[in-house]
């Protein structure tokens, strides 16, 4: 059954060219009135001041961003057949990367680049875990059930829409089985080779941060970690540890504000064979003033790797979040040993990554010491970035060399 539109965004004069670039957001700030009142989650068309068509969209007037752009094209009809599509265009996307059977755990589909706003699906061994990110998407889920369950044949399908940004949306927390059966407490997937365990219905996001699989790679490399004393702060459930372990690295600090994160992360290396190694440490400790303890005691580290959750949740957040990122880097520049490398991130998709450059030259500055550059990091490619769509280059990262 093919959806109809049931009224139309029209836009303030000037406002039209995101829209005409491809942009798939319009925010309540562009929009000059909204015609024929469509009920939320409803599809509109949306126009340009002098009545030009330019998309089809669907629409939320609780949101910041009222649309949402699922179509240029104004002889595409939105029906079963559109979503069908959508999704397989994604899924031969991710199947052509070939990341089996080394890597069972991945994203199908990254919400906008993938023309899907508002959907995130990960596939984590024979389960799917989903998540609904706005009104549009959570009005048309059960839809969306049956076609992945249809083009995928899971074992089970979990939804994990417990994420504040639903409620930018109007929409309450969910989490729970879908479709076919609950996964085991801890399912046990591949990544690269390695073995991690997550839970799927309690975990961060969708249960593991996939988003790092290419950077924990890279990182892991024996020539950054062989024989190096690491330290591994924001740990979650050891990823990177682990990466560094076989690696080489001669004693692992991992660092985290939850302790029973820590656990799984030590559950996780003995997963991997790495059950002795009497220089690790697993310390449930605040990162910020763990490192001023490690400054003020002159203790420092051959690599050091920090991954801190988002700081900057909306633009007010931003300057905050960049003395927060620059005060980490002080001190992890400090910390490292001359010569050494330091791998430093920022998920928080409103500091770009020009500005996470700036913000580590000030504290390089203010550390004394001199960096290179060795690598720019990024999202792996499971987490496609559309060109059209710059927000959706929302992780970035750094390996340097601190002299």
């Amino acid at each position: 059954m093919t959806e109809q539109t049931t009224g139309s965004i029209v836009l303030k004069k000037g406002r039209e060219k995101p829209l005409v670039n491809r942009h798939p957001w319009i925010f309540s700030g562009a929009i000059q009135r909204v015609v024929s009142r469509p009920g939320p989650g409803d599809l509109v068309d949306v126009q340009a001041a002098n009545g030009d068509w330019l998309a089809c969209a669907y629409y939320n007037p609780q949101s910041q961003i009222p649309g949402r752009v699922l179509s240029w094209n104004a002889d595409q009809p939105i029906d079963e057949t559109f979503w069908q599509q959508r999704l397989q265009t994604a899924f031969a996307g991710r199947d052509a990367l070939q990341l089996g059977p080394q890597t069972s755990a991945y994203r199908l589909v990254n919400a906008e680049s993938d023309g899907l706003p508002g959907l995130v699906v990960d596939q984590y061994n024979d389960f799917l875990v989903v998540q609904c990110l706005t009104l549009g998407i959570d009005r048309r889920k059960e839809m969306l059930f049956d076609l992945l369950t249809t083009l995928r044949t899971p074992a089970g399908i979990i939804e994990r829409s417990d994420v504040e940004v639903r409620h930018k949306e109007g929409l309450p927390e969910l989490a729970g089985v879908r479709r076919g059966q609950a996964p085991p407490n801890r399912i046990t997937i591949l990544e690269n080779g390695h073995r991690f365990q997550a839970s799927l219905l309690e975990g961060h996001k969708t249960g593991l941060y996939l988003d790092q699989r290419e950077n924990r790679a890279l990182v892991g490399q024996p020539r950054f970690m062989a024989g190096r004393e690491v330290l591994n702060l924001f740990a979650y459930t050891g990823g990177f540890a682990v990466y560094a372990a076989a690696a080489g690295a001669s004693a692992i600090v991992n660092v985290d504000s939850s302790a029973d994160l820590l656990a799984q992360a030590q559950h996780n290396l003995v997963l991997n064979g790495h059950n002795t190694r009497p220089g690790d440490e697993y310390l449930n400790a605040d990162a910020f003033q763990l490192l001023r303890r490690y400054r003020d005691s002159g203790r420092q580290f051959d690599t050091i790797i920090l991954d801190p959750p988002k700081f900057a949740h909306s633009k007010g957040d931003v300057e905050r979040a960049c003395r927060g990122y620059k005060d980490l880097n002080w001190l992890a520049m400090r910390l490292t040993r001359p010569g050494g490398h330091l791998a430093t991130f920022s998920c928080s998709g409103l500091v770009s990554a020009d500005l996470f450059q700036k913000v580590l030259f000030g504290a390089a500055i203010d550390a004394g010491r001199d960096a290179q550059i060795l690598y720019q990091m990024g999202q792996a490619a499971d987490h496609p970035i559309a060109l059209t769509f710059p927000e959706s280059a929302y992780l970035k990262g750094f390996l340097l060399r601190v002299l």
